[in-house]
């Protein structure tokens, strides 16, 4: 069965600004990345996910914020591994994970563009980089329950772990990304869902992956710039739609069940979703 989760904002729209001899009445356009949540479980989507954006706002207070304000919806926050020791990461995780009953989960971006690391004070490169997001993710697990102890390369825990009520609620659902073998062998210790790209090889990689859940992360229905076309003779949102179902259906036979869609227009994803659960 396809799920959909739809892609939160995050970053604030920038209102024109307007002379000073003129009164704003203008509503606050404040949290966009909330109102998106709000409507995506109103709609009925599955979940949402809030990307890692380095000059974006925070991923896990954006999604802290999104669970808050909703009530089913399930929300994944996107995070680099070198922000952090996992188990502050780990002790935030736990506690949102009693306020929001267990509906956040986890997607590390393992892969960043080198400038970005170094901005973000990460200087990494090659194998380490999931080299350490292995032993991220085995302290982070680890530290869910007491007595923990571990050494490895990049962490260090002693007589360390979380006792109740932070060891009560589960541990957030883990999503990986990437087709090397180093991300693949990571995928295969730790993720629960692997994230795929249209331009990766299903047929291939799958079987790399035995046992997990498969996502896909797909363009929006409502961004088909060719669909647009004058000279097309199909009304451009029946086309369009027509072109995500024939994706989605496609993916889904090869055994993808979670789909990422980056959409302006929730409401109409929704719709998506519901005529899908109609058709049965």
């Amino acid at each position: 069965m396809a799920r959909f989760h739809m892609v939160l904002p995050t970053r604030g729209v920038v209102r024109a600004e307007l002379p000073a001899f003129v009164t704003d009445v203008r509503p606050a356009a404040s949290d966009p990345a909330g109102r998106a949540a709000v409507a995506a479980d109103l709609a009925g989507l599955a979940g949402a996910l809030v990307p890692f954006d380095p000059g974006g706002q925070e991923s896990l207070t954006v999604a802290a914020n999104a669970l808050r304000r909703t009530r089913h919806l399930r929300v994944v926050a996107e995070f680099h591994p070198g922000v952090a020791t996992p188990v502050y990461a780990a002790k935030l995780s736990a506690s949102l994970q009693r306020f929001a009953a267990g509906r956040l989960g986890w997607r590390l971006a393992v892969e960043l563009d080198p400038a970005v690391a170094r901005a973000q004070g990460d200087f990494l490169t090659g194998a380490e980089r999931y080299a350490r997001a292995d032993e991220f993710l085995t302290v982070a697990k680890g530290v869910w329950r007491e007595p923990f102890d571990f050494r490895g390369d990049f962490y260090e825990v002693a007589a360390g772990g979380f006792a109740p009520p932070l060891s009560v609620p589960p541990f957030p659902e883990v999503h990986l990304s990437g087709t090397s073998p180093e991300a693949l062998a990571l995928s295969r210790r730790h993720a629960d869902v692997h994230v795929f790209s249209p331009e990766d090889d299903l047929d291939a990689l799958v079987p790399e992956l035995p046992g997990l859940r498969y996502g896909m992360s797909l363009p929006s229905p409502d961004r088909s710039e060719d669909s647009r076309s004058e000279h097309s003779r199909v009304e451009p949102s029946r086309l369009e739609h027509s072109r995500f179902e024939h994706s989605v259906e496609d993916y889904a036979r090869r055994g993808v069940t979670e789909f990422f869609v980056q959409t302006e227009d929730v409401y109409r994803l929704g719709e998506h979703v519901k005529e899908r659960a109609l058709a049965g």
